[in-house]
């Protein structure tokens, strides 16, 4: 395999997860009669430009599908967060009415509702069917394509050029990141701003975050590699700030090489200096990981073991899709772990990916009084334990593996 930034020929291993079908791809009642179709699961490590990278075993279009699951406003701490994104730039940065906003990977609107509702022009570009309808239905325009140089260009044939371009947690699901980023400096105004959010390699590895690898993550992101790759597309980053959210993320702010006009934040410095002080840039610190990823699997396998010989009734919270790669590479099945609550209706009544455990409504955690609540996506515990705090009235208590075992009272 060949790096999707650079080309150079890929050999430095960083994790391997077996194999696992797409963590997105929720299964039907009548789909666990079928086959289901499972891919590798492994990731490499450019030495060139330290970009790590899945596999390519499967397109965008057979991981980002019509009935795509994945709706941002389900967390209410997400929506918070777009929110005061959305507060902050239009300060910073004075847009108005006379201003155009875009977002790529809109999902939902869970974003673009506030930048709306702000007097700020806007649309979204978005390729899944069903997340592009509920934008529509908070009134929001939706570009419903997949985004690249080509799409920019026609955008901004029609007149359709922004001031800011905003891109959270979507660079890491592209596959030709090149063509990807090259969009962005191609639609930005001469003076626009691009911000990309993704979750920081860096705490992925300090952190044991191995469930946020899978097929619909083509790229795990340094500001390291994202300096080359913008470079490269004729971006520059002028800001960058670490973020709590997904256990850890970078903000990225970048302007035109050629026209930008914002001056270059000492952060951008400080973060460069960090990740090389803690040697992203040397093989030593992508060699250890895949022993990190097997301790909590073996942490997970104990607790579900011992919980069943004593008897212990567990269930699991939220059917994310880093949940379907800690149970695939777990093993995890039924007989372990019977159910999944989620607050999605577009999962609900449907089955995990591989392990095919049933996936619940959250009233049915009242119905079952589980003595134990696996958190799957675990970025979100204190906003799932705060809204589950009635599971104390029967003495049940709550778990998180990563990035290490916790037993959490109620």
């Amino acid at each position: 395999m060949k790096c999707r930034h650079c080309g150079s020929a890929l050999s430095l291993p960083f994790l391997d997860l077996g194999s696992a079908p797409p963590s997105n791809a929720y299964l039907s009642g009548a789909g666990l009669r079928a086959p289901e179709v499972w891919y590798p699961l492994r990731l490499l490590v450019c030495e060139q430009c330290w970009l790590v990278q899945t596999e390519d075993h499967a397109g965008r279009e057979m991981l980002f599908t019509d009935d795509y699951a994945y709706f941002s406003s389900y967390s209410s701490s997400w929506v918070a967060h777009a929110k005061r994104y959305v507060e902050d730039v239009i300060r910073r940065f004075r847009f108005d009415s006379t201003s155009l906003v875009v977002e790529i990977a809109a999902n939902d609107g869970y974003l673009l509702q506030f930048v709306q509702a702000a007097g700020v022009p806007c649309y979204g570009v978005e390729p899944t069917a069903g997340t592009a309808a509920a934008a529509r239905a908070k009134g929001l325009e939706i570009v419903e394509r997949f985004f690249g140089s080509e799409l920019a260009a026609e955008l901004l044939e029609g007149g359709r050029g922004a001031d800011l371009i905003a891109a959270n947690n979507v660079l890491a699901h592209v596959p030709d990141i090149n063509d990807f980023v090259g969009g962005f400096a191609r639609l930005l105004k001469p003076t626009g701003v691009a911000t990309f959010e993704f979750p920081h390699l860096l705490r992925m590895v300090e952190q044991s975050q191995f469930d946020t690898a899978y097929h619909e993550h083509y790229s795990y992101l340094s500001l390291t590699a994202v300096d080359t790759i913008f470079e490269r597309a004729g971006l520059s980053v002028f800001d960058v700030e670490e973020l709590p959210t997904h256990g850890g993320s970078l903000r990225v702010y970048a302007q035109r090489r050629d026209t930008g006009v914002q001056a270059v934040g000492p952060a951008v410095d400080r973060m460069r200096r960090l990740e090389i002080d803690a040697g992203m840039r040397s093989d030593v610190f992508y060699r250890g990981f895949q022993r990190r990823a097997e301790r909590v699997k073996d942490d997970l396998l104990t607790f579900l073991l011992d919980a069943r010989r004593s008897g212990l009734k567990v269930g699991a919270y939220g059917a994310a899709a880093k949940g379907n790669t800690l149970l695939n590479f777990a093993g995890v099945r039924p007989d372990l772990l019977p159910w999944v609550v989620d607050r999605n209706p577009a999962k609900q009544g449907k089955f995990m990916p591989g392990s095919r455990i049933p996936i619940l409504g959250p009233e049915a955690i009242a119905r079952q009084l589980p003595d134990r609540i696996l958190i799957l996506p675990w970025n979100l515990r204190d906003e799932i334990v705060g809204e589950l705090e009635y599971v104390r009235q029967w003495g049940g208590k709550f778990v998180v593996v990563v990035p290490r075992f916790e037993l959490l009272a109620a």
